[in-house]
């Protein structure tokens, strides 16, 4: 059997650690990450689902790496948005 090493076993327990009650998946996520980039470029307040992506983006780096993208590509189009970030 297999041992983890420190830094796989605190990696774990960090994801355990990071779990909410209330979570959505990536499917959930990546469908509202453009609504939740337009929020953001807005500088609007973020609704309680989009809080939950952005927990979402905070635990999971390829959605987040989507998020990214994306928010890159929009500012790219609209480069006078970029100072309404947080």
């Amino acid at each position: 059997m297999n041992q983890l090493t420190v830094k796989e076993a605190r990696d774990l327990c960090e994801t355990v650690l990071a779990t909410r009650d209330v979570e959505i998946g990536c499917d959930d996520c990546l469908m509202q990450v453009a609504r939740y980039c337009e929020t953001e470029l807005a500088g609007k307040e973020f609704p309680k689902a989009l809080r939950l992506v952005r927990e979402h983006l905070e635990i999971c780096a390829e959605c987040h790496e989507e998020y990214q993208a994306l928010l890159s590509a929009m500012l790219e189009r609209e480069p006078d948005r970029r100072g309404r970030l947080y």
